[in-house]
């Protein structure tokens, strides 16, 4: 699949990236689109699985500290299901 590029301007920047960093046109596209995707934000309401998966790994990763006590101790509830003592 082509892309035109109709700019005289874009096509003068695209060429200068490709020579200065010494790529193809091709890859220096490719790699000018892929770091500007990498910094647009996320967009509402779509998960990030594979983001969302390493994050999960991470936590399931550290240390349990506590164990003998409850989820609800931890928390810091009390028997009457309130805070403190």
């Amino acid at each position: 699949m082509a892309v035109l590029i109709r700019a005289k301007r874009v096509e003068e920047k695209i060429r200068r990236l490709a020579r200065e960093a010494g790529e193809t046109l091709t890859d220096a596209v490719e790699k000018a689109v892929d770091q500007r995707l990498v910094r647009l934000p996320a967009k509402r309401g779509r998960i990030d699985r594979e983001k969302l998966a390493a994050a999960q790994a991470y936590f399931d990763a550290l240390p349990r500290m506590n164990e003998h006590l409850t989820d609800d101790e931890v928390i810091g509830y009390n028997e009457w299901g309130t805070f403190g003592s």
